[in-house]
């Protein structure tokens, strides 16, 4: 009883096949999760206007004070914007990322460090090397928005930010923070 003479290899092939497709379709999945290739192509748009605190009772409102800034540098990514470190009346500190355009991304966050924003390829990876302090995901890859600095966070020696792109340890692109 062994059938048609094809019958047989079709099986073979059908038995190798089937598990070959389900592999695949396995790689396919995770690398769509890993990478998550969408991002490239959409844009999350974000428009916070500059922060604003109340001043403390018997003090007149006042502006927000630039203690730092600088203009963002491509790494990894094209990028341009502008970092603005800003001192509010109530003594609270924020990091606001100004007319920000870059690439969208898995993972982006926000960050200060202790690290030299370095021109091209060299500074793509130095910012996890020291300190640094994470001030949370990037709320948009496109816009201005505001990023408060923990109370009590200590800031000697943080002279620069950088967009990290925390799932593959590169940075989009950096500013070099100067009073």
């Amino acid at each position: 009883m062994s059938g048609r003479p094809g019958t047989r290899r079709r099986w073979r092939r059908r038995s190798v096949l089937l598990p070959a497709a389900v592999v695949l379709a396995l790689v396919v999945a995770a690398g769509l999760v890993w990478f998550e290739p969408w991002k490239l192509v959409v844009d999350e748009s974000v428009a916070e206007p500059a922060p604003v605190a109340a001043a403390p009772a018997g003090v007149p409102e006042a502006e927000p004070v630039v203690l730092a800034s600088g203009r963002l540098v491509a790494h990894e990514h094209a990028t341009t914007g502008e970092a603005l470190l800003l001192g509010l009346p109530d003594g609270s500190r924020v990091l606001r990322l100004q007319d920000l355009v870059t690439s969208n991304g898995p993972r982006l966050r926000v960050w200060l460090t202790d690290a030299p924003v370095l021109p091209g390829r060299d500074g793509w990876h130095v910012f996890d090397d020291g300190r640094y302090l994470d001030l949370g995901p990037l709320k948009g890859n496109v816009g201005s928005a505001n990023y408060p600095v923990p109370a009590g966070a200590d800031l000697a020696g943080l002279s620069s930010v950088s967009i990290w792109c925390e799932r593959f340890s590169v940075s989009f692109g950096a500013a070099t923070l100067a009073p």
